[in-house]
Parts: C-alpha cells; structure tokens; sequence
C-alpha cells in the first residue's frame, strides 16, 4: 500500500469531492514512459485494475475518452464499429492535452477541460476496485468501477486486446 501524504488538489480530486465520491490517494515515483506497469508495480496492485485514461478522436476529429486495463490496448476497430464511427485513433500528446487539461501520464477523466464522451472497457466495471489518475503524474486514486457509469455516464464497450 503506498505510504499517505498529501497531494494537492488536482481538478480531477476537485470534481471526485463535488460529486462525494469516495476515494484513496496513492502517490508514487512517476517514471517517464514507464505507463501501468510502474504504476502498478510502484503499488503493489494487479496491472489488469490500474486503469489507463485514453483521448482518441473519431473521423470528424472529435474527441473521446477510452478507459482501458493497464495490461491492455484499445481495438480501435473494434471501438468504432461499437460506438458507430467510421474510425477512432488517439490523439496526439499536444491535442490530447488541449481536450483534457491534463499533462500526458496525468490524464484522469475527471474534471477534464471539454466534456467528452467517456467508454470503459466492460470487464473493469466487474472489478471490486480500480487505481486512475487523479489528474497528475505518479498520481492514482482507488474508487469504485461503478463511479465511471454514475459519475461520468461512461459506455461500456468490448474492445480490449492483449499487449
């Protein structure tokens, strides 16, 4: 269990308050590049319940959230025939950054600049508690899954992939 200090407020800690989410703080050492696995390990939780904060965009350049297992990638085909789009890719870094707010490896879809639409892999809402960003880098929160569908209205999709 990583060691309690205090982290500052972060727009993502601000609306989990707002809407009296229930949440756990784990601050740990951010490796550049080092994704789900440092996190995870620096942790000591399961790679598969660390979430990771996707923007990706649709044909039209609209912007979207995928919320994915750490220990799995999107299936941007798969993706885009479910939610009814010609094609999905990421967005890049500085694009992303503009649409959340957030620094790439601080991206939470909490409290993020522009509202986007929110999809969750469906295989994290059966997870009894998942870590993501809490809107900084080497920054997690535990919460319940549940959290993503009340408080973000996010879609369940199936588009995971192994790494």
């Amino acid at each position: 269990m990583a060691k309690k200090e205090h982290v500052s407020e972060t727009p993502a800690t601000q609306f989990l308050r707002k809407n009296k989410v229930e949440f756990s703080e784990h601050p740990y050492s951010y490796e550049e590049h080092g994704g789900t696995a440092v996190s995870a390990r620096e942790l000591g939780v399961d790679e598969h319940a660390v979430v990771k904060t996707l923007v990706m965009q649709d044909e039209a350049a609209k912007p979207l959230i995928v919320l994915m297992h750490g220990d799995r990638k999107v299936s941007t085909k798969n993706l885009a025939r479910q939610i009814s789009c010609k094609s999905i890719e990421p967005c890049k870094p500085e694009i992303a950054q503009k649409h959340s707010g957030y620094l790439i490896g601080g991206t939470s879809p909490f409290g993020t600049r522009k509202v986007m639409p929110v999809y969750v892999e469906r295989g994290i809402l059966a997870l009894p508690k998942i870590y993501i960003n809490g809107g900084r880098r080497g920054y997690l929160v535990g919460i319940a899954p549940s959290v993503l569908e009340i408080c973000l209205k996010a879609s369940p999709v199936d588009c995971a992939i192994d790494e």
